[in-house]
Parts: structure tokens; C-alpha cells; sequence
């Protein structure tokens, strides 16, 4: 079992407050990963988990094991930082098994241990080489089988992708789910790169200035934003979100952006929406039909839209459209031409539309 649960952690620097009575559990084997801008405070929670902050206020709890004064050596716990920090001078065989020489280790366990990692992570074949001859991802692999020799319950990972080129961050990023896949333990992992963060997850946590804003799978932050923080920051692009007032026309209610630009609301039973209230809108980029895609969409959701930025990325293009004079951005199948200027009429999906209060930004429809 490798189960962490934190009970109201605190963390203070001085009078400075980065972490807030923080409640979180991790589970047994689940990959989680903490998520937001840089200075959130996840980094911090991570390093009071590995015992290299002491914590200010609160309890961490491993396997229902009070470890508040345990020792980072003795908490089942192996890290792995952002900096590859291989002992130059050594080759991977010796970075590799350091920390189980100094543990003192049977020679034949620490060859074994050694070997069976190194076919995991398929280093193998540069046991020999000195980190200078690797690739950074290859030392970023030594970095990870350092800390599996020891066959830890749980792996902490602080950015550890951040310091790859684009390539080989997609490439490590299979690594590691794989890895998580083999070795079966908890991993807990830090990143601000919400693509990781979807990518890896079984959960993420999404924190901002050292509170939590939510916790769920991928596609519950995806679908179900409690707020328009975690809107913004969950997916590629981020949710379109837009100041509107509800009004009422006829009998139903709209989003009103502009005298020109009304948006219907669908119905919703639980919904708790008014006339008169000050709101935010949030659709997805992908919630944008055009031409072929807009059959079956009631009239009323259509909306004519001038291409201002195109963005080609292969598969998708996004547009930054400008609908009477509020903007959106768009995304169109990556094969159609689009041009600056173009008018195009798109249909909204609005059976997937976000609508945020706009004074405390928490969901509402």
C-alpha cells in the first residue's frame, strides 16, 4: 500500500502564507498530477510530502503513518527533481546505484536491481557512458532509475520535462505512463504544462495561489470546470470565456453580449441562472461547427463571424473570429483553407455551454 493523505497542511516562509489548509488523498498505484502556474504552492506540497520542507501547520499521513518528523530518507520516497543532477564523473551504471552502495546493498542485489531497471527504462546498453555522452532524455531516464533501484511505494516527480525540447517531452511523457503501467506504484506529479497534466493523470489536482480549485480525471476538469480558473487553464486552446448579461426575450433566456450578438440558453432544469445577472460565458474552441458540421443546429445558434488570426496546425486550424465585435476563437477541420477576413457562418454547440457567475466566477449552468 502507498497511500498519502494530507490534512489541512500549511505552509508559511515567514509571514507568507503559500500553502492554505491544504486536504488532499492520493490512492494506492494512482497516477496524480498537481497542476497550475508557477508559485501555486504544488511544488511546495511535494516537497513537504518528500520531507525537504517541514510543514508549518497540518499532518501528511503515509499508509495511515503519522510522517511529519520521519526523515525524507525514511519515508518509502524517491524524488525526481526537474534537474537531472547525475554525478558527472560517474557513468550511468554508478549514478544508477549510488544510493543503494550507501545503503550498503549486497554487490548481487545492486547488479540485479540495477540491470532490471535498466531493461525497464532500455538504458541497457549505455550502463558505461558518462551523463556527457547521453541525450537529455536519456539522462532523464538515469534520473528515473536512480530512484526505482530503490524500489520506493511512492515516486515524486517535480517537472522533470520541463527542461526537454517539445519532441522528446511527447516522447518521455509515454515513458512515463509506461513506466507507471510496469512498476505499479503511486506517482505523485508536478508540472504548470496542462497537456502533461491530461496526458499522465488518472487525477489532477488544479491549484492556484496555494488553495485547490478542483480535483477530478481529465475529462471531468475538461467537460465539468467548477470555475472559470480551471476553464481557462484545462485544454488547448483555453475555453472561450466572454462577459455577458442574461436577458429575457420572449420566454426564454439569452446571453446578451452586445445590441447585435444574443445567444440563446438552453434549458436546464438545475441551473442556477437569472435575468439580470452578471455572468461569464465559456464555450470550447471544438464547440464550433462550420458549413457541413452546422446541420441539425437550430438556427438561433448560428452566428456570423469574421476570421481576423488564422493558426494552421495540421490536423485542426484554430480561427480568432470576431462576432460583432466580441471575440472567439474557433477550430475548423486543418484541411479547409481559411482566410484572413473571411466571413464564416459557425454554429455555437450550446449543449455544451459554460455559464460562470461572473462576481464569484463558480459554475452555475
Amino acid at each position: 500500500m502507498a497511500e498519502v493523505v494530507l490534512k489541512e497542511v500549511v505552509k508559511r516562509f515567514g509571514k507568507v502564507e503559500v500553502v492554505h489548509g491544504v486536504n488532499l488523498e492520493f490512492h494506492d498505484k494512482e497516477f496524480i498530477v498537481l497542476v497550475g502556474p508557477s508559485g501555486c504552492g504544488k511544488s511546495t506540497i511535494l516537497r513537504m510530502i518528500a520531507g525537504l520542507e517541514k510543514i508549518t501547520k497540518g499532518n501528511i499521513f503515509i499508509d495511515g503513518a503519522l510522517i511529519n518528523d520521519v526523515a525524507p530518507k525514511d519515508r518509502g520516497i524517491a524524488m525526481v527533481f526537474q534537474n537531472y543532477a547525475l554525478y558527472p564523473h560517474m557513468d550511468v551504471y554508478n549514478n544508477m546505484s549510488f544510493g543503494l552502495k550507501l545503503s550498503k546493498k549486497p554487490k548481487k542485489e545492486i547488479e540485479t536491481r540495477v540491470q532490471e531497471v535498466a531493461e525497464i527504462l532500455e538504458l541497457d546498453e549505455y550502463l558505461q557512458r558518462k551523463p556527457h555522452e547521453l541525450s537529455g532524455g536519456q539522462r532523464q531516464r538515469v534520473a528515473m532509475g536512480r530512484a526505482m533501484v530503490r524500489k520506493p511505494s511512492i515516486f515524486l516527480f517535480d517537472e522533470p520535462l520541463s527542461n526537454l525540447d517539445a519532441k522528446l517531452r511527447t516522447q518521455m511523457r509515454t515513458e512515463i505512463k509506461l513506466l507507471h503501467q510496469k512498476v505499479q506504484s503511486t506517482i505523485i506529479y508536478v508540472t504548470h504544462d496542462q497537456v502533461e497534466a491530461m496526458t499522465l493523470a488518472d487525477r489532477i489536482v488544479v491549484m492556484n495561489d496555494g488553495f485547490i480549485e478542483q480535483v477530478g480525471r481529465p475529462i471531468e476538469l475538461f467537460e465539468k470546470p467548477a470555475n472559470t480558473f480551471v476553464a481557462g487553464f484545462i485544454g488547448s486552446p483555453p475555453m472561450n470565456l466572454v462577459p455577458a448579461k442574461i436577458t429575457r426575450v420572449n420566454t426564454g433566456l439569452h446571453l446578451e453580449f452586445n445590441e447585435k450578438l444574443r445567444v440563446p440558453i438552453p434549458e436546464k432544469p438545475d441551473a442556477g441562472i437569472r435575468e439580470g445577472m452578471d455572468v461569464i460565458m465559456g464555450i470550447r474552441t471544438e464547440d464550433f461547427a462550420i458549413d457541413n458540421e452546422m446541420n441539425g443546429f437550430p438556427e438561433e445558434w448560428k452566428v456570423e463571424g469574421t476570421v481576423e488570426v488564422v493558426e494552421p496546425l495540421g490536423g485542426e486550424t484554430n480561427m480568432h473570429m470576431d462576432m460583432y465585435g466580441v471575440k472567439f476563437i474557433a477550430r475548423s477541420e486543418g484541411r479547409r483553407i481559411i482566410r484572413v477576413g473571411e466571413k464564416l457562418m459557425l454554429a455555437l454547440n450550446l449543449d455544451h455551454l459554460h455559464i460562470f457567475d461572473a462576481k464569484t466566477t463558480r459554475s452555475v449552468y
